[in-house]
């Protein structure tokens, strides 16, 4: 069986027609889990080469099924790739192609480990935030969510920080109820680290942000 057949193996037609009413996104769902998939890509994982690796998940992502671009997502989520510009090309590669949060969010976080890997990529990934592609700027901060997360940053992740919270401001404006979601996002993740930064962004930008939004970013924040 090709990987393809594989997945097509776990179809479920009741739960595929429960995943295509939830997601409203039009492409085919096959109704597998998610654990069923990581299940195979775990298995591929190990068997392929890395260059075998790249040419499945473009691939799979090819199809435009909605269980195999997960797959391919799952099949470059690995901190250590190397080498990993064919892989973090192939990413970027999909990024004009998000449609939905489900599939944006997976492959956003194989995106995270390559931009953790190599964090001088985040000058393409500030391009991103002024596209006129809704999911492309939502991509932008939840491909950089690691740096939120760090207790004991070193400076280069200070100045990440700071940059990235400079696109959060820029993106504050933005109407959009998935893009504030992710400003709200972001900023939230990070005061369970760095209350002082989050809040010195809300005092600055709060009033901005859509009161969901700025409930949301607040939400694990005490008051001074």
């Amino acid at each position: 069986m090709t990987p393809l057949d594989e997945l097509q193996a776990l179809a479920d037609p009741t739960k595929a027609a429960e995943m295509q009413a939830y997601h409203k996104v039009p492409r085919v769902y096959l109704g597998a889990t998610v654990p069923q998939i990581e299940d195979l890509t775990d298995r591929w994982r190990a068997e392929l080469t890395l260059d075998d690796r790249i040419a499945l998940a473009a691939d799979l992502w090819e199809t435009n099924i909605h269980e195999a671009r997960l797959a391919a997502a799952k099949l470059l989520t690995q901190a250590r790739i190397r080498p990993d510009e064919a892989a973090w090309e192939l990413i970027t590669s999909w990024v004009p192609d998000f449609d939905g949060w489900a599939l944006a969010d997976h492959a956003s976080i194989a995106g995270q480990k390559r931009l953790v890997a190599d964090p001088s990529r985040l000058d393409a990934v500030e391009t991103w935030v002024t596209s006129p592609h809704m999911w492309t700027r939502r991509a932008a901060l939840v491909m950089t969510l690691p740096w939120t997360k760090q207790n004991f940053p070193k400076e280069q992740d200070l100045a990440i920080r700071a940059r990235v919270l400079g696109w959060c401001a820029t993106l504050a404006t933005d109407r959009d109820w998935f893009i504030q979601k992710a400003v709200a996002w972001w900023v939230r993740d990070l005061s369970k680290h760095d209350a002082e930064a989050a809040r010195e962004f809300l005092a600055a930008h709060g009033e901005t942000l859509k009161p969901f939004a700025r409930k949301e970013a607040a939400r694990h924040m005490t008051k001074p």
